[in-house]
């Protein structure tokens, strides 16, 4: 059988096909909607009400695909909805641009992931001001707050250092003077620490991190429990532009499905081997917030449900060519940013300043994969061992 002809050419008859598939079909996959156009039955179904979470406009602004996610990532960090942007720090990015105008003043924790950290340079340009202060100060951070202060942000446990902060003081001090609360809630996943419970008006998180959990995507969250505060998101990444792949997207909603197994087998394995490596000669301090000895772990027992697979430890006296051998040493733990993916990663900081000038330079921090944990502690014992 040769096919229905009608008359017209083959270049039209490819684009315009006579035959189609059944849409009758169900499967436990969310089906990967790619779409830069999007088609309407009638000229009256072109709408321009961009909150109209039920139509679909344009690829750029959300497909099934996209917009799966985002319910996805809602219901678990009980948000009012989720805008889903290309990266972890374009959700940091988002905030400040929804959030902070010209004359505004912000706070941001010294144990804040790097680019976060640094933002101030950038955002002097559009008169800005950022300030630095003590992740450890609690309800002190009282006396930072300007009339100005439009924005805190918070992030616990801090990136590299393992900090506990207490949100939930920090964000009564703000919401006393009228400044809203972000968290990069990235190391909790969303789901270890209720963002918006403890007193969080908007969350962040890098999903590509434990959601996708395979370190072959990037992505990024920023969510908001207040549907003011939420459209206001919404808003903004709409008139920047800003969208993501469905294909990326689909990869996260499949690495949902594996996610709570996932962050159970690394805080076990995390947890071992950080019991394990506080038992080691070479080791000073093992900084893990599970750990009774560890900054602000009385905070991190009240607050969270449990802990993830990264974590430092700050070697003895070494020199910092010593720590060069043993991260190169390593043979299953692989160097590089990043972590939350299922390969074990080792990364030293020769300038690190905290959690001091001397024990930065001594800090390692450890991402722990899905390697059989034995296995990870034979690979640290021999490092250990070639530069004993």
């Amino acid at each position: 059988m040769t096919g229905e002809r009608d008359g017209r050419g083959r270049p039209t008859r490819l684009i315009h096909p006579l035959r189609r598939a059944s849409h009758e079909f169900q499967s436990l996959a969310t089906p990967t909607y790619r779409a830069s156009t999007v088609l309407f039955d009638k000229l009256a179904d072109v709408g321009e009400d961009r909150r109209n979470e039920d139509q679909y406009r344009y690829g750029l602004h959300g497909t099934p695909t996209t917009r799966e996610l985002a319910a996805r990532i809602a219901e678990m960090e009980g948000a009012a909805k989720v805008q889903i942007v290309p990266s972890g720090l374009a959700a940091i990015t988002l905030v400040y641009w929804t959030f902070c105008k010209q004359g505004d003043h912000v706070l941001v924790p010294t144990t804040a992931y790097g680019p976060n950290g640094w933002i101030g340079r950038f955002l002097k340009r559009f008169g800005v001001e950022a300030e630095t202060y003590d992740p450890l100060i609690g309800g002190g951070i009282a006396d930072l707050i300007r009339d100005n202060t439009s924005l805190i942000w918070c992030e616990s446990p801090g990136s590299i250092t393992m900090e506990i902060q207490d949100v939930p003081a920090i964000a009564a001090a703000a919401h006393a003077r009228g400044a809203l609360v972000a968290l990069d809630n990235t190391y909790s996943a969303g789901v270890l620490f209720d963002a918006f419970g403890h007193g969080a008006d908007i969350a962040v998180q890098a999903l590509t991190k434990y959601p996708a959990g395979h370190a072959d995507l990037l992505l990024g969250s920023a969510s908001a429990r207040d549907p003011v505060l939420a459209d206001r998101l919404a808003s903004t990444r709409f008139h920047m532009g800003i969208g993501v792949s469905p294909a990326d997207c689909s990869l996260a909603l499949r690495g949902l499905m594996t996610f709570d197994l996932r962050l159970r087998h690394v805080e076990q394995a995390a947890l071992d081997i950080a019991n394990w490596l506080k038992a080691r000669p070479e080791v000073a301090k093992v900084l893990h917030p599970a750990l009774p000895d560890c900054a602000g772990h009385d905070i991190w027992k009240r607050d969270f449900t449990g802990s993830s697979g990264v974590f430092s430890f700050v070697v003895q006296d070494w020199d910092w060519p010593t720590i060069e051998r043993f991260i190169d040493s390593l043979e299953l733990f692989k160097i590089g940013y990043s972590w939350a993916g299922p390969v074990s990663i080792a990364l030293a900081y020769p300038d690190l300043r905290r959690p001091s000038p001397e024990e930065g330079p001594r800090l390692i921090r450890l991402n722990i994969g899905f390697e059989d944990v034995d296995d990870l502690k034979a690979d640290l014992a021999q490092a250990f061992e070639k530069v004993a």
